[in-house]
């Protein structure tokens, strides 16, 4: 397999901590983002430290990161406050502390940025997931985000969704880097990499660059075992069968990772075809699968068994604070992407005949997480709306 222009920017910068196993796991293609973000870290210098020191290579945050962030302590007190003079409502308010927050990590990851040649140090800020089912209010809100936070390293999450989907070419055309989220089918995300395949030939089409245009696709992973499990589970009970049983038994905590590892064959099939080849011979860099909800759920499975299994190049995987502090103390690196394709395929074909599709279930996992990211924004909205009115009372 040829190496990419990502594998060798990362490979370049692997050099300099090779008993680190987030650094190990640059020399294999992939880059460990984390999945937080909150003022104090942005500002004490322990973000500063994550870059440069532990190998963090990116950031995403999500309305669930800003909620937790926004109402713990008294970090955005005094920016509330200004915002506060100047007449601004709770959207308004948070909008602005999520963009102050986004342009500082954006600085610190722009060195990074710099080095890798726009392969990596990217920080995602993402569109209101009450806009999941338009299109057109999905984009113009993408296009006020990455014009408020004005910088080259920032990424604008928009969903997967069907309405999503269509926003994602119209802001690639224009030079906006977009980090597709809430991806869970292989369907969806093979509409999402011709999307932006067909983005990059519109512009060089129209000559413009495509060195810096960057994309990934968010491919959501242990929340399809949190779900197939449970109904694995009620198959289970249904029957008095113990081989059946054992059977059943035997996929719990398996549909998750099989099913990534499909997406990824597919991936590779696409960005190592001859239609992307010659984009890349423009200087296009490939749209990265990265590996979102990869936190452990059920402690059975592990608490690196997400990110110990989809290690590969091109990659990228974001972890909350726990996983990365697991895979720092005893992650063990090795490429593990594209082996036991087989066992992954026989995986899903076993999930279908005991009645569980993986269509439905990532359907319904998708119309969950616009739900619950709704309900999360909803609770920020609310929970800014409570600082405004206790600010403005200590006024």
């Amino acid at each position: 397999m040829a190496t990419t222009g990502i594998d060798t920017a990362n490979a370049a910068h692997a050099k300099d901590a090779p008993h680190n196993p987030l650094v190990a796991l640059v020399a294999q293609g992939q880059s460990i983002w984390l999945d937080y973000i909150t003022r104090d870290l942005v500002r004490s210098g322990d973000l500063k430290h994550l870059i440069e020191q532990d190998g963090i290579r990116g950031m995403t945050s999500n309305p669930t990161i800003f909620q937790k962030a926004i109402a713990s302590g008294h970090a955005y007190d005094q920016q509330i406050d200004e915002l506060l003079a100047q007449g601004k409502d709770a959207g308004a308010i948070f909008e602005a502390l999520a963009v102050r927050d986004i342009q500082e990590a954006c600085d610190l990851f722009r060195p990074l940025y710099n080095q890798t040649d726009g392969a990596d140090g990217y920080v995602s800020i993402e569109v209101s997931p009450r806009l999941a089912q338009h299109a057109e209010g999905t984009q113009a809100e993408a296009r006020r985000l990455w014009q408020a936070v004005e910088r080259p390293n920032v990424m604008i999450k928009v969903p997967g969704t069907t309405a999503g989907a269509e926003a994602v070419g119209p802001l690639l055309r224009d030079g906006i880097n977009v980090n597709i989220t809430l991806l869970f089918s292989l369907q969806n995300h093979e509409r999402v990499m011709w999307a932006y395949i067909e983005a990059l030939e519109a512009r060089a089409a129209a000559g413009q660059p495509l060195d810096r245009i960057a994309s990934v696709a968010s491919f959501f992973v242990s929340r399809v075992d949190t779900l197939a499990d449970r109904l694995l589970d009620e198959r289970i009970a249904k029957t008095d069968d113990a081989a059946v049983q054992a059977q059943l038994h035997a996929l719990h905590g398996k549909a998750a990772i099989a099913n990534a590892k499909l997406a990824y064959a597919r991936f590779r099939e696409i960005f190592d075809g001859e239609r992307f080849a010659r984009l890349k011979a423009r200087g296009a860099h490939v749209q990265r699968p990265l590996w979102a909800s990869t936190g452990t759920k059920n402690p059975a499975y592990g608490d690196v068994y997400y990110v110990a299994a989809l290690i590969g190049p091109d990659t990228v995987n974001t972890v909350p604070q726990p996983t990365l502090q697991a895979f720092l103390d005893h992650g063990q690196v090795r490429r593990t992407i594209d082996t036991s394709l087989d066992d992954a395929r026989a995986t899903l074909d076993a999930l279908a005949q005991a009645g569980i599709d993986i269509d439905a279930v990532t359907q319904q996992l998708e119309d969950e997480g616009v739900r619950l990211f709704v309900a999360s924004y909803d609770e920020l909205i609310a929970g800014v709306a409570q600082k405004q009115r206790a600010r403005a009372q200590d006024a």
